[in-house]
């Protein structure tokens, strides 16, 4: 009998079974059947200390023997007050302020609605709109649809359904561009500013890695210069820190390259190393000031039933220590060393006439094609290497867990390289 279970982006005229797994370990999970594969993906970039990790499982479990949940509303626990705390320790100076969810996407949700009511609360009803990037992505839901790339994005079926808001080229300078060629894309994002500020409520992006969107990589430079416009303007700054956050770029956070702290920063994936979901937006002391007041349109209005779940909240906790304690942006510049090494610095790859580009930056590297029909079937080739590989579109990448030892990159990159080199 087949599984009732509803994949998620599959076509269900064509899609394979799927294959079950039925544990893991450190940088790879086990199939039913004694199979056993190295997670390239570390599961959509969740699981960054790998699986089965022991201090995240006995987190979880010295935690369930005292509290599994509790509302947040009107109430409070140790574990979120805590992890609220080392939050506001860890991110950019300034952030002093943590709303808890359950995913990024609701993460997301919640800083749109929030920098909607802050201007409103300031006597600016008027912006309401939102300003994001081409090429990005945000999320599934129905207000984070809206804001991701309207033309080459997921999505477009939606576009009837969804409100409407602004769009800026994707910045395509890289990340060692010099100011000359961002400021091409910083005039860009002015221009469109420029029309449109009035109504404009919020610059979203991902900062430094669009990830999803095509996993379009950026200049540090780019955030400088958008934290200065937005000041200019009056509009707040958002962080989609989803996929970036907990050393994903090289640096804890991918705002830590620039030294520029956002009004709001989203945090989700890595923030509890995959083993449970949950999200946090944090909003600094001008965000959160404007909701003081006497008026009931003071109060903001969200209220996520399993926000601030005390597993995910203690599990969260116990993955911030496991990275510091065990120097994780150490390994992460490791795997970076590696990535270059193998993708980036391949003559032979880059040259290949099918590949269109090769990025790389902190633990995340990308084959970019001409013709996303050039890499069906690689999946089911990377499995019989031995590896998990899940390409999209015209991208074939990798996001790996942070414990995955040298041999194992090298088999993963190995890979990716034998698709195009065999």
């Amino acid at each position: 009998m087949a599984s009732p279970v509803w994949h998620p982006y599959a076509h269900l005229l064509t899609q394979a079974t799927a294959p079950k797994v039925v544990g893991g370990e450190g940088p790879r999970f086990f199939l039913e059947g004694g199979e056993t594969l190295l997670d390239a993906t570390c599961s959509w970039w969740c699981m960054i200390h790998g699986y089965s990790h022991p201090r995240l499982v006995a987190a979880i479990k010295e935690q369930a023997d005292i509290l599994c949940h509790v509302m947040l509303g009107g109430l409070t626990h140790e574990p979120a007050d805590r992890l609220a705390r080392e939050l506001v320790r860890i991110t950019p100076p300034g952030l002093e302020h943590v709303f808890f969810s359950d995913s990024g996407s609701v993460g997301m949700e919640v800083a749109m609605k929030m920098a909607v009511q802050y201007h409103h609360l300031r006597g600016k009803p008027e912006k309401h709109r939102m300003l994001s990037l081409m090429q990005a992505y945000h999320g599934d839901t129905s207000g984070c649809m809206a804001v991701c790339d309207p033309e080459e994005g997921m999505h477009s079926l939606f576009s009837g359904y969804l409100p409407r808001h602004h769009f800026a080229p994707a910045p395509q300078a890289p990340y060692d561009a010099g100011p000359d060629e961002v400021a091409r894309d910083l005039a860009a994002l002015r221009s469109v500013l420029e029309r449109h500020h009035g109504e404009i409520a919020a610059l979203l992006m991902e900062p430094l890695l669009q990830a999803a969107g095509g996993l379009n990589m950026t200049s540090p430079l780019y955030l400088t210069g958008a934290r200065q416009l937005c000041d200019e303007f009056d509009v707040l700054l958002v962080f989609d820190e989803v996929a970036t956050g907990f050393g994903r770029t090289g640096k804890l956070f991918a705002a830590d390259h620039a030294g520029v702290t956002p009004d709001i920063m989203v945090l989700s994936k890595g923030l509890t190393g995959g083993y449970l979901g949950h999200a946090a937006t944090l909003a600094t002391d001008r965000v959160h000031d404007a909701f003081i007041g006497e008026s009931p349109l003071h109060a903001f209005m969200h209220g996520p039933t399993f926000m601030g779940n005390p597993l995910a909240c203690r599990v969260a906790l116990e993955s911030l220590a496991v990275f510091e304690e065990e120097r994780y942006l150490d390994k992460i510049a490791g795997l970076n060393r590696v990535l270059r090494e193998e993708l980036l610095e391949d003559e032979a790859l880059r040259r290949h006439p099918d590949v269109d580009d090769v990025r790389v930056l902190g633990a995340t590297a990308v084959i970019e094609v001409k013709d996303g029909s050039r890499l069906q079937g690689v999946a089911a080739f990377a499995r019989r290497q031995g590896v998990w590989l899940r390409p999209f579109g015209r991208w074939l990448y990798t996001m790996p867990a942070y414990v995955t030892p040298e041999v194992d990159m090298r088999q993963i990159t190995g890979t990716m390289k034998g698709w195009f080199l065999k």
